[in-house]
């Protein structure tokens, strides 16, 4: 993927797109794979960077919910399932199986969690990952060696998905232009065409140049997840919100908190949320939280609340009690809750998909999950392909490998997530000195990805690249603020920039990676800045 060349293609295209999608998270990206795959003429537009909301910031499982099975919503959960099974044939280089295991302390806990997730089996079918089975205390402890011992019964083990989210959202941007989408980050929409109250495209600004574009389409796609209610408002200030959004925060560990094979999951916290505590990448990853939201921003950050939270419960549950100083990284994200007067708790709210047509024709996608973006894909582009009097042609993405799907053995080690792309990278890595030497010590990645990311997936700042084309600002946000020096200046050399772009991006990197950081007093507690 190349910017400049695809501005290029906006710039010498006459005849109307087929589909305009607006929004490169989860959702967005979907329906440009979808729609391309197709044959349908398609573009999309990000207001940031691919994934830079709600799609980065997830708590990295592709599954079926088990907690919808205790609101009953089984047609969900069923759905979920078959995605997971799908995404797992189409990007195994990205998606694959984890154990997890529910601790139990109590003599109902392991043959009531048994009953649903023998359910969850059977509803899973072919698509399974594996059978759950009930654990002894000793066999618990193989798995979490050290989960809190005091009262621990046993516990249930089952089979899950897990995923590295913004790569995927980079393999599904990657594929959609593979199948010849226009795909375009930094390119926020700011108006709407249209001819006789029919929408017929978008103006585009670009957020580099400011430049304003106007990109006609027989029709337009609305995914930009919790800020659809903002491009609804575009469409018709009359429209009534939507969305009920609601933070979910995470902290991140070393390993040693959690060096077993296995995920820890406890079915109800004090707010009504599953708990996890999953290794990721040599860590482990701690949440989540639900805080409902007025306004969703687009840089979210922790309240001290939820942080409390997340470090009281990991200390319920694990031998050593982790302090504010052992977390490496924080991170929030917002979910775009479809909301239900009904409702009092976000937590209780579903994550089924809602697919809306305005009377101007803007076609909305929101809801649903990472899991069944897939589905919410096809859903949308059958919609919208009717609305839009285009041929009728199935959809194909149930059997559709991703970008990189070629190559998924994880030989490759730390370059296993790029899967076919991984010998280019090692290849660049031995072409030029220094880009195979370590960015940070503490970090897994190379200069070798700094430039691929940028000659190859659209990388245009350092944060794109250290919190998104690699994850070292979840992994360790001390340690990518110390990366970020030698992150600017591969980076400017690549995009032609200049030593005061290089400090300007050092020093706006280091501000945003300091809210990923517990800083400050906390706890009564001093603690160093990063």
């Amino acid at each position: 993927m190349n910017r400049a060349s695809t501005l290029e293609r906006l710039e010498t295209e006459r005849e109307p797109w087929d589909v305009v999608v607006v929004g490169g998270g989860a959702t967005g990206l979907g329906v440009a794979v979808d729609a391309a795959a197709r044959g349908y003429r398609t573009v999309l537009l990000e207001q940031s960077d691919f994934a830079k909301g709600t799609s980065s910031r997830s708590t990295k499982l592709i599954h079926g919910g088990v907690r919808y099975l205790r609101q009953g919503n089984v047609s969900l959960v069923l759905e979920a399932l078959r995605e997971r099974g799908i995404l797992r044939r189409n990007a195994p280089h990205l998606v694959h199986d984890v154990p997890f295991v529910v601790p139990s302390y109590d003599w109902w806990e392991s043959p009531f969690y048994g009953i649903g997730l023998r359910l969850y089996d059977v509803l899973a079918g072919k698509e399974g990952f594996g059978a759950s089975r009930h654990l002894s205390r000793a066999e618990t402890l193989e798995h979490l060696p050290t989960i809190e011992t005091d009262g621990l019964r046993g516990g249930v083990l089952y089979y899950d998905g897990q995923f590295d989210d913004a790569r995927l959202a980079m393999c599904l941007a990657a594929t959609a232009s593979d199948l010849g989408a226009a795909v375009l980050n930094y390119l926020p929409v700011v108006g709407l065409l249209k001819d006789g109250g029919i929408l017929g495209g978008v103006v585009a600004h670009d957020a580099e140049t400011g430049r304003e574009w106007e990109v006609r389409a027989r029709v337009v796609v609305n995914a930009t997840g919790p800020w659809t209610d903002a491009l609804r408002a575009l469409d018709d200030v009359a429209a009534a919100p939507l969305l009920r959004p609601s933070q979910g925060v995470h902290i991140v560990l070393p390993r040693r908190f959690h060096p077993g094979d296995a995920a820890i999951m406890v079915p109800h916290t004090d707010d009504g949320r599953v708990l996890f505590a999953i290794p990721w990448y040599d860590r482990v990853v701690v949440g989540t939280t639900d805080t409902p939201i007025a306004v969703a921003p687009l840089e979210p950050r922790p309240l001290a609340e939820e942080l409390e939270f997340l470090l009281a419960h990991a200390a319920r549950y694990l031998t050593e009690d982790p302090r504010a100083e052992d977390v490496l990284s924080t991170f929030a994200g917002v979910r775009p809750l479809v909301g239900n007067a009904a409702e009092e708790r976000s937590a209780a709210i579903s994550r089924d998909h809602t697919l809306l047509i305005s009377e101007s024709g803007l076609v909305t996608i929101t809801g649903g999950k990472w899991t069944t973006y897939r589905k919410m894909a096809q859903d949308t582009v059958d919609h919208a392909a009717v609305l839009a009097g285009l041929p009728e042609r199935p959809c194909p993405t149930a059997d559709l490998p991703l970008h990189g799907s070629g190559a998924a053995d994880g030989r490759r080690g730390p370059l296993s997530p790029y899967g076919a792309d991984a010998g280019a990278i090692e290849a660049l890595a031995q072409s030029e000195p220094g880009l195979a030497v370590a960015l940070e010590p503490r970090l897994p990645y190379v200069g070798a990805e700094v430039v691929w990311a940028a000659r190859e997936e659209m990388a245009r700042t350092v944060e794109d690249v250290l919190a998104r084309r690699t994850r070292a600002l979840l992994l360790d946000a001390r340690a990518s603020i110390e990366a970020a020096p030698r992150v600017a200046e591969l980076l400017a050399a690549e995009l032609g920039r200049d030593g005061r772009w290089r400090d300007q991006q050092v020093q706006a990197y280091r501000e945003l990676a300091r809210g990923y950081v517990i800083e400050g007093t906390f706890r009564g507690r001093p603690l160093a800045a990063p």
